[in-house]
């Protein structure tokens, strides 16, 4: 008999990735252009031309030896120290590469924080909805998580109030996803001001350390001109995890980083842990050849235009349909309301070729998330579908 923690992850599974295999069986069927998957948050931009320049020139110039050779299980140092002066010049921080350790990914990295932190019982909050394998990490270091519920009437705005009251002297941690995955909201700085203030409170009056895990990977996906808070400037037990994998279209590559903060209490201890944890979880480091890679690239952005693009056309067509939508400031999802069970409404849509998951993947019933990063002419050639999806509801307009 194999793991009982892991007999029920694979009883759960993953919404969003049997989606995905779903879509490739019935690309087979109807053909990959009849069907429309918006399931997988699996960007479809290319990465920047100066990506592939780079894998190239690093792959060239360096000694194999060198280049695919274990290093510390931080990372290099000359990459770490690229990009915590690449976060000090756009957040004003005050970083070097002792505070940065390079992860697989995002995910990695959180599942890093997370070990390093946790003790058995431990609880880890989370706002609703929220990406679900939060559940899964946290539960790897038998930990407890807790999802604070959705705050629908504030358009999805975490409510402070609510965290206030699911604080227990067993909170060792607090996780954010700014743009949020799956509503694609970002939190204002009111909002996270608001959440500072809550968890420095309780902090001094549980006498205990309470860390805010900032999860990033959607960072640089943000429209008309919003900002998207840095989280240390406003609580210093801040810990963040990042990923190129939107940022730069390099899902596959697993390449990210955490930041630990001096100012974090037993900051160097969590440092020092976390290395640790990078290597026994089986990461040992990050990809070498990627880590050289997006040293170069700080720079560098995906087509935030394009996904622009693809957010508008498919809002307006949802919203013309008669669908009630949030108009997403970030990421690049599309959080729709579903007129009665989401569930239903995504087996329902699955007749119109149209794959999308079910809110209740996000703990937020009576939505789904429709992933708008594929191409436009997906889009475009999607809209009649939804339209008769919406007529089954009596939506259409």
């Amino acid at each position: 008999m194999i793991s009982e923690k892991m007999i029920k992850m694979t009883e759960g599974g993953s919404a969003i990735r049997a989606m995905f295999e779903e879509g490739a069986r019935m690309a087979e069927k109807f053909g990959r252009e009849n069907v429309y998957d918006f399931s997988l948050g699996n960007p479809n931009i290319p990465a920047p031309e100066k990506v592939m320049t780079e894998i190239i020139r690093v792959t060239m110039e360096t000694d194999p030896m060198e280049l695919h050779g274990y290093m510390s299980n931080s990372g290099y140092p000359e990459v770490r120290a690229k990009v915590a002066a690449s976060l000090n010049k756009r957040f004003g921080t005050a970083f070097s590469e002792n505070n940065i350790i390079m992860t697989v990914g995002a995910a990695g990295g959180l599942n890093v924080l997370l070990k390093t932190l946790l003790n058995p019982g431990d609880e880890v909050l989370v706002f609703a909805p929220y990406f679900l394998e939060y559940g899964n990490y946290v539960s790897n270091f038998d930990g407890v998580l807790k999802a604070i519920p959705a705050n629908i009437e504030g358009n999805f705005q975490p409510d402070a109030r609510a965290l206030r009251a699911a604080i227990t002297p067993k909170t060792k941690a607090l996780i954010i996803n700014n743009p949020n995955n799956p509503t694609g909201v970002i939190y204002t700085e009111e909002t996270i001001k608001a959440i500072a203030a809550v968890l420095e409170e309780k902090q001094t009056e549980l006498g205990t350390s309470i860390y805010l895990i900032s999860d990033e990977p959607y960072r640089e996906l943000a429209y008309d001109g919003r900002e998207v808070p840095w989280l240390t400037k406003y609580y210093r037990n801040t810990l963040v995890g990042y990923s190129w994998s939107k940022s730069l279209s390099l899902p596959g590559e697993r390449i990210g980083y955490v930041v630990i903060p001096s100012e974090c209490d037993d900051a160097q201890l969590i440092f020092d842990a976390a290395v640790i944890a990078n290597r026994i979880l089986g990461f040992v480091n990050a990809p070498s050849l990627q880590q050289r890679v997006v040293a170069e690239c700080l720079e560098e952005s995906t087509d935030v235009a394009a996904y622009d693009k693809n957010r508008r056309a498919l809002y307006d067509g949802l919203t013309e349909a008669g669908f009630e939508c949030v108009y997403p400031d970030g990421a690049f999802y599309m959080w729709v309301k579903t007129p009665g069970d989401d569930k239903e409404f995504s087996n329902n849509a699955k007749k119109y070729n149209i794959l999308v998951v079910p809110g209740t993947s996000f703990a937020c019933p009576g939505y789904v998330r429709i992933a708008y990063c594929v191409s436009y002419d997906m889009i475009i050639r999607s809209i009649p579908a939804f339209k008769k999806l919406a007529a089954e509801y009596g939506l259409s307009k």
